[in-house]
């Protein structure tokens, strides 16, 4: 490995840590759809491991054929960019629309009080659900079933450009270092997913203590809320 080769890949590790760690739609989505979904954290972590293949390979593709083709970086930035734009709008959509579904499925699952007379006279009341009872537990399965939240994520994960790999494969690309561009994105690839699944890792964990109480019903408008705020960071704040 040349001295270029390796400070390229030191390059590459720095920029992939701190492009996932201050990029929130890197993890947050998972971390607060795992949440609301109760997904296991095996369940998590395979989602969040295929949608961060799904991210840097977009990218490493277009990268490559890019170079194919020989077009410049200035092209294949502005490229990634409009793929960017298009990705956190439509995480912003996504986190909209989830948002106004948790706020119905909140409502519907308000619980409130039916009085029951008996023949003896006696009565009682008691609080209860129409949609949270064990009558629509195979409802709810099957809703499982065909959730297609992580598919939502993944496409949006490709669809989401991994913008400062395009620069540093440029440099071995140029010069025709083929093992060189391999190292470069392998070390780029590896940081970014393993970075992404510490912090969902940790996440996970982390709200796991949190105690919503009352405000449980609400964890899937809440989920949707944070992915529409992460969207929005992401397009106003370029973060």
């Amino acid at each position: 490995m040349t001295e270029e080769i390796q400070l390229l890949s030191i390059t590459a590790a720095s920029i992939a840590l701190f492009h996932s760690l201050f990029g929130p739609d890197h993890y947050l989505p998972f971390i607060v759809m795992s949440r609301a979904g109760k997904w296991s954290l095996s369940k998590t972590l395979w989602i969040t491991l295929a949608s961060g293949i799904g991210h840097v390979l977009s990218s490493v593709l277009i990268g490559f054929i890019g170079i194919g083709l020989g077009l410049g970086v200035n092209k294949l930035t502005g490229l990634e960019e409009g793929r960017g734009s298009l990705a956190a709008w439509l995480l912003i959509a996504f986190g909209f629309a989830y948002f106004v579904w948790g706020m119905r499925k909140a409502y519907r699952n308000k619980k409130h009080s039916h009085i029951h007379v008996h023949e003896d006279g006696t009565y009682h009341d008691h609080k209860h659900s129409h949609y949270e009872g064990h009558a629509h537990v195979h409802t709810e399965e099957k809703e499982g079933e065909k959730n297609l939240t992580p598919w939502i994520l993944f496409t949006i994960f490709v669809l989401g450009p991994c913008e400062p790999l395009i620069p540093i494969l440029m440099y071995p690309a140029a010069e025709h270092n083929y093992w060189g561009l391999f190292i470069v994105t392998t070390i780029f690839a590896v940081i970014t997913i393993v970075t992404m699944l510490l912090v969902v890792v940790i996440g996970y964990y982390g709200v796991s203590f949190i105690r919503l109480g009352k405000l449980e019903r609400y964890s899937h408008a809440l989920a949707g809320a944070t992915i529409l705020i992460s969207g929005l960071a992401i397009v106003f704040l370029g973060l």
